[in-house]
């Protein structure tokens, strides 16, 4: 994989975007940095097009909507087969995410919520099923995220 060298532009744009991409606009970046909207434009399509910058995320308060277990689970595929196991394990109802390591014997972390016991206990074996043995089950009480700081540029442009 080719590397993509960023300038403080582009750094600022994607620590902007990673703190809020839904309700930040090209204008305000442009505003805070000291350029115009279609500078900002321009680097955030550059950005997309060079896949430094791929999909848009939400985060969903699963809680709200009626799926109060959120869980972390960890399992261990072949070496060979982890990466198809993991796009057959993100096809299971109920599995919102998938991560893929290089290291350790839990390889595969999956995020999964459900509405209760019965629905942890139904994806656990559709994980089983395709192949996965599970180490451990987590229940998460709450996530923290924030942007990537070696991104984030002094605001004036200079």
């Amino acid at each position: 994989m080719q590397t993509r060298d960023l300038d403080e532009l582009d750094k600022y744009v994607i620590y902007r975007l990673q703190g809020d991409a839904r309700t930040t606009s090209a204008a305000e970046i442009a505003e805070d940095y000291g350029v115009s909207p279609s500078t900002v434009r321009n680097r955030i399509s550059q950005l997309v097009e060079d896949e430094v910058i791929e999909g848009a995320h939400l985060d969903v308060n699963y809680e709200l909507v009626g799926y109060p277990l959120y869980t972390l689970i960890f399992c261990t595929a072949p070496i060979p087969d982890r990466e198809q196991l993991a796009e057959e394990a993100l096809e299971v109802p109920g599995v919102v995410s998938v991560r893929e390591l290089m290291t350790g014997e839990e390889n595969l972390h999956v995020v999964a919520v459900g509405r209760d016991s019965d629905d942890l206990n139904r994806i656990s074996r559709e994980l089983s099923g395709l192949g996965l043995e599970i180490a451990e089950e987590e229940l998460v009480h709450s996530e923290h995220t924030r942007p990537y700081d070696d991104f984030e540029a002094d605001c004036s442009g200079e």
